[in-house]
């Protein structure tokens, strides 16, 4: 079972960053079944009124026909990191991560729950994602051949008590599509996936923008996937870029029939709804 995280440079133009992934996945792995994560905002890194008039219903629209395309010729579970889907009579958008299935099927989705809106020492310095999006309220977890995919998106990596509940949900692979910045990523970015991966026991795959952006952006690049032990089994750098690695199901129960702090933990992380 091939794990994937695909690394790449987004712009404005769809067209532009359709290019770049259309061509990393030409360097996918051969082994079958093969999970292939995309990076947040992997159709569109750009200004609001970008999100907005690339927004589609969930289920519809060009950027999901390409996607269910791909995991149809490629014979891959694909997982778009997040794109913008439309609510229904609004205005508003989510920012939304969805799972293709080897047959094109959507098989599952979920809405970002921790937007971003801080405060960076950058060349951009005010982030605030919910100019753009609207929060969801609830978790996902995918069942699939790799166990079950616990969907997640970037800032979301702050906050360990989402992938408690994704984790007592049946979660065994924990995916981070993500578009951090440099400064965040250079301080945080490893030391926080390397803990949601060992607290929980489940694999991480993190696929990170890289590079400069529209509006001042610069992200941090270094995709990576680590095991449920938390040692780091592929690491990109700071150019896009595709990673590999295999995930082993033994190693999961293992670690967690001789450390089973699922079973130890005696207080309930809080939980709002």
């Amino acid at each position: 079972m091939q794990l994937v995280a695909l690394q790449i440079n987004a712009q404005a133009d769809w067209l532009q960053n359709r290019a770049q992934i259309a061509t990393l996945l030409q360097r996918l792995p051969v082994e079958r079944p093969c999970l292939v994560l995309l990076p947040e905002n992997f159709a569109c890194m750009g200004a609001p009124h970008d999100y907005q008039q690339l927004a589609e219903p969930l289920g519809s629209g060009r950027v999901q026909r390409q996607l269910s395309e791909w995991a149809k010729e490629f014979g891959i579970w694909l997982v778009a990191g997040s794109l913008p889907t439309l609510l229904p009579q609004q205005n508003r958008v989510h920012t939304t991560s969805l799972v293709f299935n080897p047959q094109g099927e959507l098989a599952g989705f979920y809405h970002k729950l921790h937007l971003f809106d801080v405060d960076v020492a950058d060349a951009r310095g005010r982030y605030r994602e919910s100019d753009a999006f609207m929060a969801g309220h609830e978790t996902c977890v995918v069942a699939s051949p790799f166990g079950g995919l616990g969907l997640s998106i970037c800032y979301d990596v702050r906050f360990p008590e989402l992938y408690k509940r994704l984790r007592q949900q049946g979660a065994d692979v924990l995916l981070v599509p993500a578009a951090f910045t440099k400064v965040t990523g250079q301080a945080h970015w490893l030391p926080l996936l390397q803990a949601r991966a060992i607290e929980n026991q489940c694999y991480v795959v993190a696929a990170n923008q890289c590079g400069s952006h529209d509006g001042n952006r610069e992200t941090w690049g270094h995709s990576v996937i680590i095991d449920p032990w938390g040692e780091i089994l592929a690491q990109q750098g700071y150019q896009p870029g595709l990673i590999a690695a295999s995930l082993d199901r033994q190693k999961i129960e293992h670690i967690r029939n001789t450390m089973p702090v699922q079973l130890h933990a005696r207080l309930t992380p809080v939980w709002r709804e």
